[in-house]
């Protein structure tokens, strides 16, 4: 893969450094020594140096009740040396939907001999191992696992780990293109290889998002929740920063990666709002704004590299109430951070009122008020017991 190295533009909070969006110009370079060293503004990765990344990489797809064709496809695109980890939040009744994903992701390892973790999110002695290891902010008043994106997240950055991986990506179970899927992995792969330190973040910048309208196949750049989400947090940098910037373009990107040194010192927010939030988190830790507790991490930085693609992201219709939950989630992310200005929050509380009475008038959409909950850092989870105790007792886990 190659692409334009060093940025070209970079805004510096604290000790966080984030990039401006890269441009990749070859998807595969092969073989070109004369790049590693000689040319300025290109950095090409050779199969060789992808290959050697990959081997630390677990890729996590979080599932809920997906087509089993649509999951293979994602499955198809991940390289061979990456680790994955299935976590599941789909039906167990009436129909076992769980079981039917099991059954579908043996046979696929049998023929493409691939490293595959597979858990069930609601599995109830999963809960009881999370709570056996006092990491209590992932249940609910019943003592089970919530039923949300991020804590099916924060469950596969834990399987990563247990298996000792150094870097951990995501990648959402509805993209209809493995090519695509294969373009994320090596995308997350260059930007850990150009990291100056071990605390990095690569997030995807899709180049187009196709949607059918009116029969006709349209490119548009940005979706409607993703360009509210952007434009709120760049407001939040400049307020922040004192200069205005648009600088950040992967707000509610569910496509991105962490090095398992960063992922284990954030919190994270519940549901949908864990993509902005994890902004919000690295701004308030290290941001030079709050007093930290991460001293280790202020000392050798964080990187945020946002790196646009060359393939579209084509995935699957949620409809309106996904991308409404979606909107509400990210909104309430910024605006309740410890650093945004009151001005903003009062823009924002605005923006959320007209939303509810838009929507209200559309009885297609049910509008819900949800709490978010703020999940502690999994570096409180004693990794080697509660790996032990996965492998031991949860019955869903399975290593194919």
């Amino acid at each position: 893969m190659k692409l334009d190295f060093p940025p070209r533009f970079s805004e510096r909070i604290g000790a966080i450094t984030l990039h401006a969006v890269q441009k990749i110009y070859e998807l595969d370079s092969g073989k070109s020594p004369e790049f590693h060293g000689g040319h300025r503004t290109i950095r090409a990765f050779d199969h060789d140096e992808l290959s050697s990344i990959f081997r630390d990489l677990a890729i996590v797809i979080p599932i809920k009740n997906e087509r089993l064709r649509l999951i293979e496809g994602v499955l198809s695109g991940i390289p061979n040396e990456c680790m994955v980890v299935i976590v599941s939040n789909s039906q167990i009744s009436p129909v076992n939907r769980f079981s039917m994903e099991v059954e579908m992701i043996k046979q696929y390892s049998q023929f493409a001999d691939k490293k595959i973790i597979l858990i069930h999110q609601g599995d109830p002695d999963l809960a009881k191992i999370f709570e056996e290891v006092n990491y209590t902010s992932i249940l609910d008043s019943k003592k089970q696992i919530r039923d949300g994106k991020a804590e099916g997240m924060i469950i596969g950055i834990l399987m990563a780990k247990i298996h000792n991986k150094k870097y951990v990506g995501f990648i959402d179970s509805d993209n209809y293109f493995p090519g695509a899927v294969n373009e994320y992995c090596k995308i997350y792969a260059v930007g850990f290889g150009m990291a100056s330190t071990p605390y990095s973040n690569i997030r995807i910048s899709w180049l187009y998002k196709p949607k059918i309208r009116n029969n006709i196949l349209k490119f548009p750049k940005w979706g409607r929740t993703s360009e509210v989400t952007n434009k709120y947090l760049n407001a939040l940098l400049s307020y922040v920063t004192g200069f205005e910037t648009d600088i950040i373009k992967t707000g509610n990107s569910g496509e991105h990666a962490l090095s398992m040194s960063l992922a284990e010192n954030l919190n994270y927010s519940s549901g949908y709002s864990i993509e902005p939030y994890e902004f919000i988190n690295i701004l308030e830790k290290i941001g030079g704004l709050l007093p930290t507790d991460s001293p280790d991490i202020v000392e050798k930085g964080v990187e945020i590299f946002q790196i646009e693609t060359r393939n579209p992201h084509f995935h699957e219709e949620k409809g309106k109430d996904h991308l409404t939950e979606m909107l509400q989630a990210s909104l309430l992310a910024i605006s309740n951070s410890k650093v945004c200005n009151l001005e903003l929050a009062k823009e924002i509380k605005e923006h959320l009122l007209r939303l509810d009475a838009l929507y209200k008038k559309d009885k297609s959409v049910k509008i819900e008020s949800k709490k978010y909950f703020i999940m502690d850092p999994i570096k409180t989870i004693p990794i080697d017991k509660f790996g032990e105790l996965v492998k031991k007792n949860a019955k869903t886990f399975h290593k194919i």
